[in-house]
């Protein structure tokens, strides 16, 4: 038989050779924008999936759990586990549901049937209220949330949730603790999905998401829509203002909340899911009360990180070291947000987690004209810490359709720069975007595109092609590819390097083979420095400037090269291997 060093050595020679050489990588860019242009008559959207469809439908009788979920702690040895019991009110007089009436408890333990192991936890309800003659009011089940502490990193649970002395828990549910920090440890696959509503091509997009089989679920906002319905309930629109101008206020129907709970739960029970607040979730009440069921459904390891919000907190996966960050509430230098994201950066440990992935909700690099430099405020206060740190990749949605860019740094090219990537295309009722700032005639007026958070810093560009313009006349340079398509991502951690990036559109599907777009992303530690906050930019070992997209240019350009000759050197020692030991 063959000696395991040559096992190991196959492996290596098959990913570099057959999987590697058929797949681009970060190395091989800057790529030249491209764009691709899909039928249009794919691009229309559908409408809202009606409260009346059995997914939608409540399937026990209360108190039994209903719409369960888990989300990953700050660390793999704890889990959340929420859940709804009781029966949601509308009406003009609601009277909320007593929490104290029912337990929350998990039971859980290594094998089926044998519940080692039971935690309680807390218990709330929310109102969304409209005092306006002829609207409804709303008040929720009672929600659920227990934290599992003293997981065990990577090892299958079997748990059951709800009250056992009302002899109402759960049927058996199943998931796999996250693994543990380490260079070597990663989730099987991550799931990205913004965006997503409720529509017949949101359920696409997660059935296409589903069988991927992720082992957890990046959510980037702007889950449910239900703030494009009036409290009267009725079919939801892609304008609200337009439908309803005379609305007093931008209301929400709850009960779809309660309907996208159901029909996630046949993964959100299995796998954690976890989320940040998109402008969708703002939700207005009077007295500026705002985002009630964003932050009443779901648990977030806000506490964990030390984070005093759940607009923004951190948690680990194996090897990947996750920020979630706010965009619509304050993220200027002087505020709280921009102090915790500063100390948690500091805490990273690279050689635990090589890999630091942010996200939210509005993207910073778009080149579609909708919300064209919409959270340019955003980028200016954070982007500097962001890269000072050497965060990996970014994640997105807001903007209805998919684009990935060249690594960036202000604008420029920069092979330390992450990479942006947006895909806020779930599939929502609000239909994709499919106008670009460079088409003629499709730049917004700097007036436009007013975040509804935050200040507006719209600029033209100081330097390069689109010197002194709003928009480019072309697509951008950094922009590396777009596509006005529904779907989703995943992403596929292989080791402290690399890490592959696949979207996929809905309408491939049921194709074989095929993606809407992949990539390896590569990490290049001996390159790009972690330098303190107040630095500038990381340098290169050779004393570049990193922030030159030219010499940035160079050194990516240098890497196929380098592989090339590593590829040459392995295929010596291949057959040395061979001659001296055998196949056999």
């Amino acid at each position: 038989m063959a000696p395991p060093v040559l096992y190991s050595f196959c492996i290596v020679f098959f990913f570099l050779v057959v999987v590697r050489g058929s797949i681009p990588t970060t190395l091989d860019g800057p790529f030249e924008p491209a764009t691709r242009r899909f039928d249009s008559s794919l691009r229309q959207g559908s409408d809202d999936v009606p409260l009346s469809d059995p997914r939608l439908a409540k399937k026990v009788k209360s108190p039994f759990p209903e719409q369960i979920s888990i989300a990953a702690s700050f660390s793999p040895s704890s889990l959340w586990i929420s859940w709804i019991t009781g029966d949601a009110q509308m009406g003009s007089n609601v009277v909320p549901l007593d929490p104290s009436t029912v337990r929350s408890e998990v039971w859980y333990g290594l094998e089926s049937g044998k519940y080692t192991y039971r935690q309680n936890g807390t218990s709330e309800v929310y109102s969304q209220l409209y005092p306006y003659e002829g609207l409804l009011n709303y008040t929720s089940g009672i929600i659920h949330h227990v934290r599992l502490d003293n997981l065990m990193p990577g090892k299958t649970y079997y748990y059951k949730c709800g009250d056992s002395s009302l002899n109402a828990l759960s049927e058996e549910y199943i998931f796999q603790a996250l693994p543990a920090p380490g260079p070597n440890n990663y989730p099987s696959r991550v799931a990205v999905v913004g965006d997503l509503g409720l529509t017949y091509n949101s359920t696409t997009t997660i059935d296409h998401l589903t069988r991927n089989d992720p082992a957890m679920i990046l959510f980037v906002g702007d889950l449910v829509y239900a703030d494009q319905y009036v409290t009267t309930g009725g079919n939801g629109t892609s304008c609200f203002s337009c439908t309803f101008p005379d609305a007093p206020i931008r209301e929400t129907y709850q009960p779809r909340w309660d309907g996208w709970g159901r029909f996630m739960e046949p993964i959100t029970s299995k796998v954690p899911m976890m989320i940040i607040e998109g402008n969708h979730e703002i939700e207005p009440q009077i007295d500026g009360v705002k985002f009630q069921s964003y932050q009443s459904r779901f648990a977030v390891p806000a506490e964990e990180s030390k984070s005093k919000s759940k607009f923004y907190y951190s948690f680990n996966a194996g090897g990947i070291h996750f920020i979630m960050l706010g965009a619509y509430i304050d993220y200027n230098r002087t505020g709280a947000q921009y102090s915790w994201l500063k100390e948690d950066l500091k805490g990273v440990d690279r050689k635990l987690t090589p890999w630091l992935v942010a996200a939210w909700h509005p993207p910073w690099y778009n080149s579609y004209s909708s919300h064209y430099q919409e959270f340019e405020c955003m980028r200016l206060e954070m982007e500097s810490l962001l890269y000072n740190y050497g965060v990996d990749i970014v994640f997105s949605g807001h903007v209805h359709a998919y684009e990935r860019m060249n690594r960036v740094y202000n604008y420029s090219l920069d092979p330390c720069g992450p990479v942006y990537i947006t895909v806020g295309d779930g599939g929502n009722i609000e239909k994709v975007d499919v106008e670009f700032a460079d088409d003629p005639g499709k730049c917004p007026k700097p007036t436009d595109n007013k975040p509804e958070f935050g200040g507006v810093c719209h600029m033209n560009f100081s330097t390069g092609p689109a010197e002194g313009k709003f928009c480019w006349d072309r697509q951008p340079d950094w922009s590396a590819f777009r596509d006005s398509s529904f779907g989703h991502g995943i992403l596929e951690v292989i080791n402290s390097t690399y890490a592959l990036w696949t979207w996929h559109r809905n309408q491939d599907a049921y194709g074989e083979s095929t993606t809407g777009d992949q990539i390896y992303i590569v990490r290049q530690p001996d390159k790009c420095l972690v330098q303190p906050a107040q630095s500038p930019a990381p340098s290169f070992h050779n004393g570049s400037s990193s922030s030159s997209s030219a010499q940035g240019l160079d050194q990516s350009l240098a890497q196929p090269m380098k592989s090339t000759w590593l590829l040459i050197y392995l295929l010596g020692l291949f057959a040395s291997i061979v001659l001296t030991h055998g196949i056999n």
